[in-house]
């Protein structure tokens, strides 16, 4: 059986979107996941990027792409009322709930669809206090010791060569990307085309630099 490390942040649609898709992606196959909630913007930092939402011409597309995405693949999907919002109390409510050092996927699924079903304000203090409610988590998310356990996780993704939100790690391998589930399919097959495709950068010289 295959281990699929899954790191993810609730602010992103595409990571929604590959939550959604990941058992019809792999149908089939034996695999075991791990859900990573991530600070994608501690990753944005780290790499000196800015968010797709916050580039205007890109958030446009952005949210145009994933409306068509969803429509496309039959995936529920209603915009938050305000986007981008602030994730770190749904990414620490869920690192709270997580029992055996990762959050199952019915918390990640949850809090999923508190952001992207139903179109409200996904940091609406109310809906939060009700999801916290809901959940029930075992531990306090607001502790000091959840805020550490958040940032170490995100440190560790990005340690791992994780640079953006979804990302699927199987086999020491990233793949970055609602559109990656074909290859990370392909990599639990053992397709050997895929062993070509990842060589690829090795040939190619660093051209120029801004």
């Amino acid at each position: 059986m295959k281990l699929i490390d899954f790191y993810l942040d609730f602010i992103s649609p595409y990571a929604y979107l590959a939550f959604e898709q990941l058992p019809r992606a792999l149908q089939g196959l034996s695999y075991e996941v791990v859900y990573h909630p991530v600070l994608f913007a501690g990753m944005l930092k780290q790499h000196g990027q800015l968010g797709p939402a916050e580039i205007a011409p890109k958030r446009d597309w952005t949210y145009r792409q994933v409306a068509w995405l969803a429509q496309a693949h039959g995936i529920p999907l209603q915009m938050p009322a305000a986007h981008p919002f602030n994730p770190l109390a749904l990414l620490r409510l869920a690192l709270a709930c997580a029992r055996q050092g990762a959050p199952n996927r019915f918390v990640c699924e949850t809090i999923f669809h508190h952001v992207w079903r139903g179109g409200a304000a996904a940091d609406d203090a109310g809906r939060l206090a009700a999801l916290t409610e809901q959940l029930a988590p075992a531990r306090d998310a607001a502790s000091g010791e959840i805020k550490q356990a958040l940032q170490a996780a995100t440190q560790a993704a990005i340690g791992a060569g994780v640079f953006g939100v979804p990302s699927f790690v199987a086999d020491g391998r990233v793949f970055w990307g609602f559109d990656a589930l074909p290859m990370l399919r392909a990599q639990l097959e053992q397709d050997a085309r895929l062993d070509t495709a990842w060589a690829t950068p090795a040939s190619v010289a660093q051209g120029a630099r801004r």
